[in-house]
């Protein structure tokens, strides 16, 4: 393998690892914010408040969008399965 092939599959890799993560880190982020609004405006100081509602929306993110990762998973095993193959 050449560096340019090594480093174009590197791109795809982290390009794929963006696509995976964001969705779970902007809805982890907009549900923390929120509860953060809520503790504020309430002065209800409890720590542990955030962790069920973040929970429960990143359960329902895997929910919607599991199929549609594990597709792209699957993509790049296969795109990766070709290029080992391919030589």
């Amino acid at each position: 393998m050449t560096d340019v092939e090594i480093l174009d599959i590197m791109y795809m890799t982290f390009q794929l690892a963006l696509r995976l993560a964001l969705p779970f880190l902007l809805v982890s982020m907009i549900v923390g914010v929120v509860i953060s609004i809520f503790q504020a405006a309430t002065q209800i100081n409890e720590q542990t408040l955030t962790f069920v509602p973040k929970f429960l929306a990143i359960l329902a993110v895997m929910g919607f969008l599991g199929s549609s990762i594990l597709s792209m998973l699957q993509d790049f095993f296969r795109q990766m399965l070709s290029l080992i193959a391919g030589g």
